[in-house]
């Protein structure tokens, strides 16, 4: 059996936006012998989270909204109190995002099928970014023969 391992480089935008890393995934797989098996998406972040859903437009708006109201940014919580933690001069405050991230998962895994991802007609990997902008990373592990 082959495992290969691969880290995608995301830069985001500020808020929630969401990010169909779909075609980065199986440029991956086509780059690889493998036929059967399958691949491991991990977001390596605790404000982000993936998801496989429908890339369509209104959906994904949807979705915003939806996020938004689960975890309103402007509701007090004990985590955005960066006074009374020992925190980088930078720190966020974000305990929106890692609330939002909570409800959500930070991998997935596609089974691999001939060769191919065994996504549904309308299922893409899609990447939420639920915090600001920066650089995010997701590991990737196909493997199989």
């Amino acid at each position: 059996m082959q495992i290969i391992n691969h880290i995608i480089e995301i830069e985001t935008e500020d808020g929630i936006c969401i990010y169909n890393i779909t075609p980065q995934i199986l440029n991956l797989l086509q780059a690889t012998s493998i036929k059967n098996g399958q691949v491991l998406v991990f977001s390596q972040h605790t404000t982000t989270a993936l998801v496989i859903n429908e890339n369509e437009v209104r959906l994904l708006a949807d979705i915003k909204v939806y996020l938004e109201k689960l975890a309103p940014a402007s509701d007090h919580y004990l985590h955005n109190d960066l006074h009374l933690r020992d925190v980088p001069p930078d720190e966020p405050i974000n305990a929106h995002s890692h609330l939002m991230a909570m409800m959500l998962s930070t991998s997935e895994i596609i089974p691999v099928v001939e060769g191919k991802l065994a996504l549904g007609t309308w299922q893409s990997v899609l990447f939420l970014e639920l915090d600001g902008a920066r650089s995010r990373k997701v590991f990737i592990q196909i493997s199989g023969q």
